[in-house]
């Protein structure tokens, strides 16, 4: 699973492995493919700087990137006190009435949230990649777009690749105006934020608006089948998220969230604004429900949303409060029916792109050749 991108970035694959998980991140790059960690949930540069030396030591030399989260306009003098000034009570009340309503227990005192979005905001991200820039990263990603031009240049001045999510063709010709090296389409199919346009309409909208600029596919994208798939409608490769979640090096917080996953089918999961306040794919559940309904109060914009709800799904994970308990995820999930190794994962993806070659070789007569 070779391409000009895989080569130039010395991989052996071109998979492309988005996780919050530094042990999935190192895994997937020993498998030969490229492994990018996932720092939104890096509020202290301590804990990123001590997981990116965990990443140097068990990656076995192989490259890797970080993916962040960062808006191409700053907003100054904002801090995280003065967005929380911003939530109105009424939401605040609704959430406290949802989960007294489940009987979610409160977190212990002086207990603090283990969920924070403040990685949206762009001071957060400027000290990660403080600290990311003194280690050997080859990609640094942002999943709001692209990054702001003074931070591009900065990459580009350490040979490090940048690379933007775009959800339409529109968006990646910003992506490409703003000096952008890769660009990821991402399908109305993945988990996480995304837009409204599926992956087999977007990939070659995309790799023909941004061309010769490389693109990886993303959404939806679980087996080596849809990778071949992804090739053949002109991307160098594909960005895959979802996929790692149940895997055994993964460290979901919750054993019923990980049953959860294991038993949804692609149609249990919904496009909603409940986690962050922008459209995001996740499991569907009572949650989900509850701000999605005509009685509630509305979801909020980001990062107000994400701020107002970061307690309650803190509490909702640690006390695994079924009916309420999700995550992020594309609708790839129903292909994800076991734990696997990555290991595993990445032979039953080679395997898969082999058959869909050689079956492709045998529609257009080449068999054999």
């Amino acid at each position: 699973m070779q391409t000009e991108l895989s080569k130039t970035l010395g991989v052996e694959h071109a998979v492309f492995g988005f996780t919050p998980f530094p042990a999935v991140a190192a895994a997937i790059s020993r498998a030969g493919g490229f492994g990018v960690l996932g720092a939104v949930r890096y509020t202290a540069p301590d804990e990123l700087k001590r997981d990116l030396d965990w990443i140097e030591a068990h990656v076995d030399g192989k490259p890797y990137g970080l993916d962040v989260v960062m808006p191409a306009k700053k907003v100054e003098g904002v801090t995280e006190a003065d967005v929380e000034a911003m939530i109105p009570e009424g939401h605040r009340q609704f959430v406290k009435d949802t989960l007294a309503k489940y009987g979610v227990p409160e977190l212990a005192e002086g207990e603090a949230s283990g969920w924070r979005i403040t990685g949206w905001m762009e001071q957060v991200a400027r000290n990660q990649l403080d600290v990311a820039f003194d280690y050997p990263i080859r990609l640094l990603a942002n999943a709001l777009g692209s990054p702001p031009a003074d931070v591009v240049a900065r990459a580009h001045e350490r040979n490090v690749l940048v690379a933007a999510l775009a959800g339409s063709a529109r968006h990646a010709v910003k992506h490409k105006e703003g000096g952008i090296d890769i660009v990821v389409a991402q399908g109305y199919e993945a988990g996480g934020h995304t837009g409204d346009i599926a992956s087999m309409v977007l990939t070659p909208e995309v790799v023909d608006a941004v061309d010769p600029l490389p693109v990886l596919a993303a959404g939806g994208i679980g087996s080596g089948q849809q990778v071949a798939a992804a090739l053949a409608l002109g991307a160098q490769g594909v960005w895959l998220g979802s996929i790692w979640l149940t895997t055994t090096e993964a460290e979901l917080p919750s054993p019923k969230l990980i049953e959860k996953l294991l038993a949804a089918g692609s149609g249990d999961t919904v496009r909603s604004r409940a986690l962050t306040g922008k459209p995001a794919r996740q499991l569907r559940t009572e949650w989900t429900d509850a701000w999605d309904s005509a009685d509630g109060p509305g979801t909020l914009p980001m990062p107000l949303q994400g701020l107002l709800v970061a307690d309650a799904v803190s509490r909702i994970q640690k006390y695994e409060v079924e009916p309420l308990l999700g995550t992020p995820v594309g609708q790839i999930v129903g292909r994800m029916t076991s734990e696997r190794s990555v290991q595993a994962v990445f032979d039953d993806l080679t395997r898969g792109f082999e058959k869909a070659v050689d079956r492709i070789n045998r529609i257009a007569g080449r068999s054999g050749q």
